[in-house]
């Protein structure tokens, strides 16, 4: 062989290995993707997006300061009438009670029928002014959270205050401003409320009926007094419907909304223009 056909045979070879890397390359990259592909299929927490009815209005119904007294029967309640809600949850009241985890787990694992979001670690330790005037500190206690319950998306609610942080919106009071825009920051939607069934602040029962709330609830929406048209969100406690007798009022204020033939229930992660969720 001389030295130009010894030549073109070390180009060949060369050609052929890095034909073949190449291949290799790309089978390996095909087969990453649908090893990704198989899992996302099996992880119900890759986020879907809904295409919203512009003739339907939407409920979302949440319960706040789970797990309490209160909780499993607020699930259960859902479940019995087949409505999505959901509950933002506080990582000490979780730590406080013998089967605290064992209801967070159980609320993460019914989605999407039942979303688990994030309400801070501490609840502010019920000092609200101090929490907002460390905003630093208020934004790790929200890490904890995050952490501490594995909640699977980044959506939180402020303890003792109504505020909104979208993608390219941050509302808030002056007081919740730097705590906003640091969550903002960290890639968290901040959700509020428009409607409260409000609670005795000493029994924590509720203060409205059940046809009380529902006619706050189509008034707002036919008035357009909500944060987003045709979207309302409903703020209510677990602990509210600990007792038998409350449990059925919130069975009737559900069951009331659901007469309505355009209204859909809807978890928190749907609301519109949130942030990206995966």
């Amino acid at each position: 062989m001389n030295r130009m056909q010894w030549m073109a045979l070390v180009v060949f070879v060369g050609i052929v290995a890095c034909n073949n890397t190449f291949r290799d390359e790309t089978e390996l990259k095909k087969k990453a993707a649908a090893e990704k592909a198989h899992l996302d299929s099996m992880n119900q927490f890759v986020w879907k997006p809904v295409t919203y009815d512009s003739t339907k209005k939407y409920i979302y119904l949440t319960f706040d300061d789970g797990p309490q007294n209160g909780t499993t029967t607020c699930v259960e309640l859902c479940r019995q009438l087949g409505v999505k809600a959901s509950f933002f949850m506080v990582g000490l009241h979780a730590a406080g009670k013998s089967d605290g985890a064992k209801i967070v787990s159980m609320i993460r694992q019914s989605y999407p029928h039942l979303l688990l979001a994030n309400h801070s670690y501490t609840h502010a330790n019920e000092k609200y002014r101090f929490f907002y005037q460390h905003p630093e500190m208020a934004k790790e206690d929200f890490l904890k959270n995050q952490e501490s319950l594995n909640v699977p998306y980044k959506i939180v609610r402020l303890p003792g205050n109504s505020a909104w942080v979208r993608n390219g919106e941050v509302k808030s009071t002056h007081l919740v401003k730097n705590v906003c825009n640091l969550l903002d920051s960290a890639g968290y939607n901040v959700i509020g409320w428009d409607v409260e069934w409000d609670f005795n602040r000493k029994t924590a029962f509720p203060v409205q009926s059940p046809e009380k709330l529902a006619a706050m609830v189509d008034s707002a929406l036919s008035k357009h007094q909500v944060h987003t048209r045709n979207h309302v969100v409903i703020l209510t406690h677990d602990r509210m419907f600990r007792d038998p007798a409350y449990a059925d009022s919130l069975s009737h204020f559900i069951n009331l909304l659901k007469q309505h033939p355009d209204y859909v229930f809807e978890t928190v992660d749907h609301y519109p223009g949130l942030k990206r969720l995966n």
